[in-house]
Formats: C-alpha cells, sequence, structure tokens
C-alpha cells in the first residue's frame, strides 16, 4: 500500500510504503588500531572477526583514504564494524553530548550472562559499571580501547510486558515534546 507525502513543492507525490528492515546489518566507528580493537572485541568479547577490507578508496563517495574495515558477527548476523585509516587517530568524543549518550547496546541471554562478563571484563582489567538495573532489563557498561561506550543488557521483562509498555507511547512522547518546549521556552 502506498502513502500520500507532501513534496518540497507543495505537490502531493504517491511514495512507496516503507518496506520491513529486519535489523541491523552493522554498525560502524572509527578505530585508533584495527589489531587493538581485534584483541578486544575477539579475545576479551568472544565476538569472531567475520570481515575484512583493504582499501584506498573510498567506494561511497571516491575519495582516496587508505582504510581497513573490520567486522565482528553477534549471533543474530549482525556486525560491529570498525575503520582503521592508518593514522593512530581514535575517534573524538561528541563535543555537546554527555559520554553516558552515545553507546552501543549489546544483548545476552540472561542476568547469569551478564554477571558472567562482568567478572571476565574486570579480569582483563576493565572498569566495568553495574549490573544497573532498568525494571525492564539490566545491563553493564564499559568502554572498550577506543572509547566507545559499550552496553551489555539482559531482557528482564516477557514480551507481553514490553507490548503492554507500548501502550500510550505516542502519547509519552507527545507529552515529553510540550513539557521540552515549555522548559526551553523559559530559558529564553
Amino acid at each position: 500500500m502506498s502513502t500520500l507525502a507532501a513534496t518540497a513543492t507543495g505537490q502531493q507525490a504517491l511514495l512507496p510504503a516503507p518496506v520491513p528492515i529486519n535489523g541491523l546489518h552493522h554498525f560502524a566507528w572509527r578505530c585508533r588500531d584495527a589489531e587493538e580493537t581485534r584483541r578486544f572485541y575477539e579475545d576479551v568479547l568472544g565476538l569472531p572477526l567475520f570481515h575484512f577490507i583493504r582499501s584506498d578508496i573510498v567506494p561511497s563517495t571516491g575519495e582516496y583514504c587508505p582504510y581497513v574495515h573490520i567486522f565482528f558477527r553477534m549471533t543474530d548476523g549482525s556486525c560491529l564494524a570498525f575503520f582503521d585509516l592508518g593514522d593512530d587517530v581514535a575517534p573524538a568524543p561528541s563535543p555537546n553530548t554527555p559520554a553516558w549518550v552515545n553507546h552501543i547496546a549489546m544483548r545476552v541471554d540472561s542476568v547469569q550472562q551478564l554477571e558472567a562478563m562482568k567478572q571476565r571484563l574486570e579480569g582483563h582489567g576493565i572498569e566495568v559499571l553495574g549490573v544497573t538495573d532498568h525494571r525492564i532489563f539490566r545491563s553493564i557498561y564499559f568502554f572498550d580501547p577506543n572509547g566507545i561506550r559499550l552496553e551489555l543488557s539482559a531482557q528482564l521483562a516477557p514480551e507481553t510486558q514490553m507490548r503492554s509498555e507500548q501502550q500510550g507511547i505516542h502519547a509519552k512522547l507527545d507529552a515529553w515534546s510540550k513539557e521540552k518546549a515549555e522548559r526551553l521556552a523559559q530559558q529564553r
């Protein structure tokens, strides 16, 4: 089924409906050093190195930039991927965003597995925050060698509870938007 959307000129155009997005293929980030990143993701976290690309030309832009692109596969088939641009520069944190906001969250099957990973990470000298109780899941937080904040989570709530949690979700978002607008107006 198609939906109608306004074009930039205000005319109506018939657009195709969105297609199903089936999951994450990969999430890519910059890394300082491909081998250091491999040791962490493969040897510490247990994600196998799945794919390797070496190129001097960026396919999407055509620009010259020698790089290595490495992919680590999770059990659902999705990957975390990294670009080593050959300059030993780590990704910089966002200057206008608190360090706890931008992160990659990955799922484990149980709280017991979460606690085991916490013990494993700490055994490798990695500082771990948590286990944190988020009511519907529990998490631990830590940083990779590139300064990227990672989260491992174990779901607590069953699917029935998660469907129940969705009730009124758009109204909650609308209420937040109104509250935010009022707060911003008071600050002006």
